[in-house]
């Protein structure tokens, strides 16, 4: 949160009592500026309890995620043995296409 602290509460608004002069403003309509002021005081305080709330379980399970060793998913890697016989295979053929009865000859 910013440096900045709340200075007053739903509660100390709605206790509020202003004097009252011979010009002075309507009472009721302040009186119903003051009641929307306290609602929104109240939804921002329910909304910075929750949002508190899932910072401190965003916090938890990041710091599992920390925690836990590391598990880099490795590629599975070609046998080397099916590897060479493909190559090997592939080499046969072709030097059957090349040099056909030649070779044998």
């Amino acid at each position: 949160m910013s440096n900045q602290e709340i200075k007053h509460s739903a509660k100390e608004i709605l206790n509020k009592d202003f004097k009252t002069g011979m010009r002075g403003y309507n009472q009721d309509e302040v009186d119903k500026f003051l009641d929307s002021i306290i609602q929104d005081y109240e939804l921002f305080q329910k909304k910075i309890e929750q949002l508190e709330q899932e910072n401190q379980q965003l916090r938890k399970e990041n710091k599992k995620l920390q925690d836990r060793p590391s598990r880099q998913a490795q590629p599975a890697a070609p046998s080397n043995n099916n590897t060479n016989y493909d190559i090997l295979q592939r080499l046969s053929n072709l030097e059957k296409k090349v040099f056909g009865s030649k070779m044998y000859e």
